[in-house]
């Protein structure tokens, strides 16, 4: 059975070609089938986090964690163009379509094939931004947080979105956890923004 998060997805490569508009900006899309989200729109709860992130200043460095296709990666590079953002996945299909996206829409970001933070060793960012493989099961998320403090600058901020009674509680809890504090920055639908910062 092939999830999303499948290193090396073997099914059939099918495609579907978009275009999507998130806070004024306009982007186009291939998404393809074995990523998520194979669709023909970008997901409510990437949405809500794109259009709720704010940069926290504490660096221009910004990674967008289980990037799939790209849209949150694309959306905060065209957005705030001075920032340097990095796209990583562990879907190999996913890292080569985030980078057909970024070539698609002119837009220049690192991507990186990576098992959460494994091909990042030593880097520091100003903010971790994440719509997080729920379905990954408890230990990889937990991971995914934990690990965030060692690669955020002081000050930097974790960013993630879920629905909030589809495990996002949990999430929620494991962020206060990690770093003390944690903020809900939107709710909608049923999803929640939430943002941890490294003081």
């Amino acid at each position: 059975m092939e999830h999303y998060y499948t290193e090396k997805p073997r099914s059939e490569v099918r495609e579907n070609i978009f275009s999507y508009e998130i806070n004024g900006i306009k982007l186009d899309f291939v998404s393809v089938s074995g990523v998520f989200a194979f669709s023909d729109r970008i997901d409510k709860a990437t949405r809500l986090l794109i259009e709720n992130y704010r940069p926290s200043g504490a660096s221009n460095f910004v990674l967008d964690l289980g990037c799939g296709i790209g849209p949150i990666a694309l959306y905060i590079k065209r957005r705030y163009p001075h920032l340097q953002v990095t796209a990583v996945d562990i879907n190999e299909r996913a890292v080569e379509y985030a980078k057909i996206n970024a070539r698609k829409n002119n837009l220049e970001i690192e991507t990186l094939k990576s098992d959460l933070y494994e091909g990042l060793h030593g880097r520091l960012f100003g903010d971790i931004v994440s719509n997080p493989p729920i379905a990954a099961g408890k230990a990889l998320n937990t991971r995914l947080i934990t690990e965030a403090r060692e690669h955020l600058m002081k000050n930097g901020a974790l960013w993630l979105v879920a629905f909030h009674n589809k495990g996002g509680n949990t999430l929620k809890k494991i962020m206060h956890e990690v770093f003390g504090n944690v903020e809900d920055m939107e709710k909608s639908g049923g999803i929640r923004v939430y943002r941890s910062v490294n003081l």
